[in-house]
């Protein structure tokens, strides 16, 4: 039923988004454009106004935009940040309306049914618009209509206000691209004559259904109003902090620990609802005297279990002072990650778990990136063979398997006198004269032609597994291209 309210939608098209967003904070004058690497070459990703009245473009390359515009000047694009920048200014545009969504990469549309009024009147609205987006460095586009379809299509073509049921009227004049269809379907109407909105709505469609399908028809009756669609706002993320305020402050390691215990519960069940787990915690703590101290918690692996959080958190809670006492307690979970619920079964992974702890207990004192571990790598190579990463970042892997043992310390070749293609019968290394005792080998391994090394300039190596009679337990190599005896590890 017809509740008296005529739905207004504004569309706001940023066409240089990206570019503003980096100019607002360092100006250019002149020629300017972001590359992104796209189909094997770098191109233009977005540029300013002053680089499209070079004659530039986007997708144009780079290497030929230098050459019509040699004063360009470029840098490499985030849409990363770009997306985040533009859910800031969804952010921003609630203050007009409350049903703010995402229109692609580079738009907003508001629904704006029974808001304009407060600002005077929809031309006073856009007009405000206007100017504090002009003012925040944004060139913006703007269209306004009783449809969604109808707003994007003045904001891309038009740029004007519809009015009230005349979107067929705004539209009939606008070419078919408006109808927000892709560019192989646009093309294939213009080559049937079909080129303006107004006479697409006056061909028949039973024919334009079978040969485009129904996404034409759709897209065209969502413009004039004859099929609704829906604007749905983007929800704010879930913000993981809770805070507690005392009624009498506290000084207590004990008192603290306990108030730190009561903020972790709730804040564990917040993560475990989401479904995500804290990798970074802060906890702040306020003292009567306003001061502030903050206990800094980075975790080995994602975590929501308060039993285990808690006891981490005692070597920092061990070193604030408290002065005359604290009086707030306030705890975030700066960092967090997925961290699905998993199934339950007989096998016991308290193994995992503590080791886990331990690497968190340790990444306290000396950071979490200087606990590292071994892992294994796909190269026959002896010292490529494996990588070294942060423990925390990284899950322990198999696969060390090797067809012929490797020495536990490996280091960079040290050459030895010797010759010949059998281990020398004595040697000198590391100023200790040592006596070949058993000699196990030879095992060749020849360099990775595809990867430039310089230690494997001299060529293919047959190692030895030697063992001399003062103990040492040596692995050896010859080098028959380039005549010589080297020391690489030591078994143990």
């Amino acid at each position: 039923m017809f509740d008296g309210i005529q739905r207004r939608v504004v569309s706001l098209w940023f066409p240089r988004l990206a570019s503003d967003r980096v100019l607002r904070r360092c100006p250019v004058d002149g020629p300017f454009v972001l590359t992104l690497n796209q189909k094997n070459a770098n191109r233009i990703y977005c540029l300013n106004e002053s680089a499209t009245e070079r004659g530039l473009h986007q997708s144009m390359a780079f290497g030929d935009a230098r050459v019509f515009c040699p004063d360009l000047r470029s840098q490499i694009a985030e849409p990363e940040r770009d997306q985040q920048f533009l859910h800031l200014l969804s952010r921003w545009a609630t203050r007009y309306c409350p049903w703010v969504g995402l229109e692609g990469k580079d738009g907003l549309v508001m629904d704006i049914t029974g808001s304009a009024h407060l600002f005077g009147g929809e031309d006073a609205m856009l007009a405000q618009m206007r100017r504090r987006l002009w003012r925040a460095g944004l060139s913006v586009r703007i269209g306004c209509a009783d449809t969604r379809g109808a707003a994007w299509a003045l904001a891309h073509f038009g740029e004007g206000i519809a009015p009230r049921d005349q979107s067929l009227a705004a539209l009939k004049a606008l070419p078919v691209a408006a109808l927000r269809i892709d560019e192989k379907m646009s093309t294939a109407l213009q080559r049937l004559g079909l080129r303006s909105i107004g006479d697409l709505a006056q061909a028949a469609r039973a024919p334009l259904n079978r040969r485009f399908g129904p996404v034409l028809l759709q897209r065209l009756d969502q413009a004039l109003g004859d099929l609704p669609e829906v604007i749905s706002p983007q929800a704010d993320p879930p913000h993981y902090a809770v805070r507690m305020t005392l009624p009498e402050p506290i000084g207590l390691l004990a008192d603290v620990m306990t108030g730190t215990e009561r903020l972790l519960n709730p804040l564990c069940s917040k993560l475990k609802t989401q479904e995500m787990g804290a990798r970074q915690l802060r906890l702040t703590l306020r003292r009567v005297d306003q001061d502030q101290q903050q206990v800094e918690l980075r975790l080995a692996r994602p975590l929501r279990d308060a039993t285990r959080i808690l006891p981490l958190f005692a070597r920092g809670l061990a070193e604030v002072d408290a002065g005359f006492g604290i009086d707030m307690l306030r705890l975030e979970a700066t960092q967090v990650e997925s961290l699905p619920a998993q199934q339950i079964n007989h096998v016991s992974e308290g193994g995992a778990d503590k080791l886990d702890d331990l690497i968190s207990r340790l990444g306290t004192r000396i950071r979490l990136e200087n606990i590292q571990r071994f892992l294994p790598a796909d190269s026959h190579i002896p010292e490529r063979s494996f990588i070294v990463a942060p423990a925390a970042y990284s899950a322990p892997a198999s696969g060390w398997n090797s067809p012929q043992p490797r020495p536990i310390c490996l280091f960079p070749p040290e050459p030895i006198a010797g010759t010949g293609a059998t281990p020398p019968a004595h040697f000198r290394w590391r100023r200790m004269s040592l006596t070949s005792g058993r000699a196990t080998g030879p095992e060749r391994i020849t360099p990775e032609w595809w990867l430039e090394d310089d230690n494997w300039r001299s060529g293919l190596r047959d190692y030895w597994r030697v063992e001399t009679t003062q103990g040492r337990r040596l692995w050896l190599f010859y080098t028959p291209q380039n005549p010589g005896w080297f020391v690489q590890g030591e078994f143990a």
